[in-house]
């Protein structure tokens, strides 16, 4: 059942995106579409991400088009690491999956956070580029009150809006969004 819905718009590019919340008897689904153009290449992404009942991702399926190659890749939690599609495991102390190409994924760690408490999280950062990678990514999540937190990588800091369920609604410089839930 649709918890909440977003729509965003690309402020680097051309672009725009449009993601689900889905509670399931499980836990929660992620389902997105995600369209933008890159390096004079398009992208039009279908994703949909699974998590555990505390909003700890388990695993991705992206499909569609990557700079004009079909594509399908699909990212599995498992016991000893993560696997990008029939790949070796790896990454195994990440929590998250980061997917580098939609704002969608924020909701996950920024919903396990205590109101008043900073979150350092490894998450499987996914890279579509180069027929698609996964490296890790260390991120801090601080809240900063009225649904606002910062929100830092090694070479990346932002201050991000947010709405009552979660989403982004303001990504300086990448994305602007609006929610709705059902």
């Amino acid at each position: 059942m649709p918890v909440a819905e977003a729509n965003w718009r690309r402020l680097d590019t051309l672009g725009e995106d449009c993601c689900r919340l889905i509670a399931e008897p499980s836990g929660w689904m992620l389902w997105g579409h995600a369209r933008f153009f890159e390096a004079r290449f398009g992208y039009a992404l279908d994703y949909v991400v699974r998590c555990n009942a505390d909003r700890c991702a388990t695993g991705a399926d992206n499909t569609g088009v990557s700079g004009g190659v079909e594509v399908a890749w699909k990212l599995v939690k498992t016991p000893v690491g993560w696997r990008l599609n029939d790949g070796a495991p790896m990454l195994s102390d990440c929590t998250d999956i980061d997917l580098a190409f939609t704002p969608a994924t924020n909701i996950l760690p920024i919903c396990r956070l205590e109101p008043t408490s900073r979150a350092e999280v490894a998450a499987v950062w996914f890279l579509p580029e180069g027929g698609g990678q996964i490296e890790r990514l260390e991120q801090s999540y601080t809240p900063l009150g009225a649904h606002r937190y910062a929100c830092a990588s090694p070479e990346f800091e932002a201050e991000l809006t947010v709405d009552p369920c979660g989403f982004v609604t303001h990504y300086p410089g990448l994305w602007e969004g609006e929610t709705n839930a059902p």
